[in-house]
């Protein structure tokens, strides 16, 4: 069965307009939850809303919402007053700019779309907005409004598709220099860098999320699977932490002789059969002695 579309609407290129519906790239329906029951009964639990002060029930009818003020100190807000300020959706991603697709600082990424054409009519239309970002290697900058609030959305070419990330505003973003300034620049010696940079080498990849193994993930499944069949439950020690590693540059060289190590160890096969063949050519080379002497 196909998923059901989140957002259905236009992909609008100045006079260019492109239906189109929207999909979550991600989705958490896999994650194993829990939900919290009643130890005696095996009945689940429910929340309820409680005064802080009083500790009374509080009905769904005497819910509201309130702002902080000062502490303890709340200006209530009604439902009617938010509504009148909430964003009315018009249905239409509207295109304001193109950037290159890698000045965007990754900290602003927030939520991923998929965003695919709406229906044979849109295709075309859809294709020429794709493949013009494909050609300049850019991204599009756009306004969508998604439950009542306006985000901006980056779109780029993906696949025969488009992708669309919500972008954080940058008040949503805590300044790096709060965190970063306290780190001190101290003076590195050119040979530790290089012992570095031989490890990075030795560790080299691509990118390939299809090798991501979510242990704590696998390990919860599990467990749930052992305790509904009723066979006991496997006790594992925890490893002793390691005491700190006191010489850089011992640590460096230390991790660098386990790579070399573990490459021995993966050719070892062929190596045990280098004596053999030497052997082999040895007796060989004596055998056509004998000939040529005889």
């Amino acid at each position: 069965m196909a998923p059901r579309a989140y957002w259905k609407g236009s992909l609008k290129l100045s006079l260019v307009s492109c239906p189109v519906a929207l999909y979550p790239a991600s989705t958490s329906a896999e994650k194993t939850r829990f939900h919290m029951i009643n130890r005696e009964t095996g009945n689940r639990l429910k929340q309820q809303m409680v005064d802080a002060e009083t500790g009374d029930v509080v009905e769904s009818d005497q819910k509201g919402r309130g702002y902080e003020l000062r502490k303890g100190e709340y200006v209530e807000v009604e439902k009617e007053e938010l509504e009148a300020v909430q964003i009315e959706s018009n249905h239409t991603i509207d295109i304001d700019s193109f950037v290159p697709r890698d000045e965007i600082d990754k900290r602003y990424l927030n939520n991923p779309y998929y965003i695919v054409p709406d229906g044979k009519a849109a295709i075309d239309a859809f294709a020429v907005i794709r493949d013009a970002m494909k050609d300049q290697d850019r991204a599009a900058l756009a306004r969508i409004v998604l439950t009542n609030r306006e985000h901006v959305i980056a779109i780029e070419p993906l696949g025969k598709g488009l992708l669309g990330t919500t972008l954080r505003y940058p008040y949503e973003l805590r300044d790096e220099d709060a965190y970063f300034d306290d780190i001190k620049s101290p003076r590195i010696s050119k040979d530790m860098i290089e012992l570095a940079s031989h490890i990075l080498e030795t560790k080299a990849a691509h990118f390939d999320p299809s090798k991501f193994k979510d242990e704590y993930e696998n390990a919860l499944k599990a467990l749930v699977r052992r305790k509904a069949s009723g066979k006991p439950l496997k006790t594992v020690e925890r490893e002793e932490k390691a005491d700190n590693v006191i010489n850089l540059m011992d640590a460096l060289k230390q991790s660098l002789k386990g790579k070399a190590a573990t490459r021995r160890r993966a050719g070892a096969p062929a190596s045990r059969r280098a004596p053999q063949r030497r052997a082999a050519r040895k007796a060989h080379r004596s055998a056509a002695r004998t000939r040529k002497a005889g």
